[in-house]
């Protein structure tokens, strides 16, 4: 798995990203990655049902195993059981509470519980375990990144605070130019402020980062604008540097929607990310994939195949804004 673009909710908003982060110094030996290559193999493949089978028989052996408390908790959050997750990141916090990346998981366990349950306390704890991670390990980019979302995001009365939001921001820039761009690019895309967010995307590219994490990262804020030049040459960029990456697909069909031209070829790309694609919190979720393809089906005219879609998308994320526009608009005529 590798590092995403974090999702942010706390009771409104947290962060998710199953992907390999920036693991802190003191982390326990050997737990950077599952030291199983059976449990690694089945992550990656977004696996996460039969991955938490294998960790839990090596739970069953030893319960103050912290690298299967821990993998546990991050399988338990791309499942959705949140309750699963704070169970299990509590015992490696517990068994390990030297290790900022403990505290980083539980802090998201606990944002995405409070934003199921509407609990303030529950979400004032995850601010807490966010705080604690970045004081653990201040180079803890990810640590900074969902503390800096949770600030811009939280009402006062949670501690929230744009000025705290941006000191992280700030934080985060001087020790990785281009997480640090990212960064400002998701708080003024927060205070909505397209034109700023563009901005700093824009630099990330000139920097051409070597990983394509941070390129996808600014493909999906191209995505949220409607712009399919720019996410045009996000997806040419990613081209050079990793041409097998299963992503592609999906952004090139975006693009070619986007344009309004190619729409044959581009569900041609959704149907290829769907059918090799494993549903990975790094990877564009598989609802938004069905979203476009819904689409393009309306456009066409096949209303049937365009509902098809719309309810596969809201079947798989609930809160998909647009399938539910689509659909409606769709069975109201």
């Amino acid at each position: 798995m590798k590092t995403s673009i974090p999702r942010i909710c706390t009771v409104l908003f947290c962060i998710v990203t199953l992907g390999l982060p920036l693991w802190a110094t003191g982390a326990p030996e050997g737990i950077s990655y599952p030291s199983n290559p059976e449990i690694a193999k089945e992550l990656d493949a977004g696996k996460y049902v039969e991955a938490s089978k294998i960790l839990e028989r090596v739970l069953a052996r030893n319960p103050k195993d912290v690298e299967a408390n821990f993998w546990l908790a991050r399988c338990s959050l791309e499942m959705g059981d949140y309750e699963r997750a704070v169970t299990f990141a509590e015992q490696a916090v517990s068994l390990a509470p030297g290790w900022s990346e403990s505290h980083l998981w539980l802090g998201r366990s606990y944002g995405l519980k409070a934003e199921k349950t509407r609990s303030l306390f529950v979400a004032r704890k995850a601010r807490q375990e966010f705080e604690t991670a970045v004081q653990l390990d201040p180079n803890n980019l990810e640590a900074r990144r969902n503390l800096m979302e949770f600030y811009l995001d939280a009402p006062w009365f949670l501690g929230g605070s744009k000025d705290k939001a941006w000191e992280q921001v700030e934080a985060i820039a001087s020790r990785n130019p281009v997480e640090g761009y990212l960064a400002r690019a998701a708080y003024w895309k927060e205070l909505d402020r397209p034109d700023l967010a563009a901005q700093q995307c824009r630099q990330v590219l000139k920097l051409k980062p070597q990983s394509a994490g941070p390129y996808f990262e600014v493909a999906d804020f191209f995505e949220f604008v409607g712009n399919a030049d720019e996410l045009g040459a996000v997806v040419r960029a990613v081209s050079l540097l990793e041409p097998s990456d299963l992503r592609l697909a999906y952004y090139q069909g975006v693009e070619r929607v986007l344009k309004g031209r190619e729409l044959p070829e581009a569900a041609r790309d959704f149907e290829e990310y769907l059918s090799r694609a494993p549903e990975r919190d790094d990877f564009p979720p598989h609802a938004s994939a069905h979203d476009w393809l819904g689409r393009i089906y309306e456009h066409w005219g096949q209303v049937q195949q365009a509902i098809e879609q719309y309810k596969i998308a809201l079947n798989l994320s609930p809160d998909n804004r647009r399938a539910r526009n689509g659909l409606r608009r769709l069975e109201s005529n």
